[in-house]
């Protein structure tokens, strides 16, 4: 699988972060989030579907291959 993070409609709610924090983290200046793995490992999966769920800006996509 793959993450996409579309760090322009990030809203910095920090959700993400929350719900995957191995994936996802905030910068500090701003709140926006950043991506820490591009290619997360199954355990995370469920994780980061969590996190694509609860994103209130739809700013995080999921590519399952």
């Amino acid at each position: 699988m793959r993450v996409e993070l579309d760090e322009p409609k990030c809203v910095a709610s920090g959700q993400c972060v929350m719900a995957a924090p191995d994936v996802f983290d905030q910068r500090d200046d701003d709140g926006v989030a950043i991506l820490l793995e591009e290619h997360p490992g199954e355990e995370l999966l469920d994780e980061v579907r969590e996190a694509v769920a609860i994103c209130p800006a739809a700013a995080i996509r999921l590519v399952e291959r």
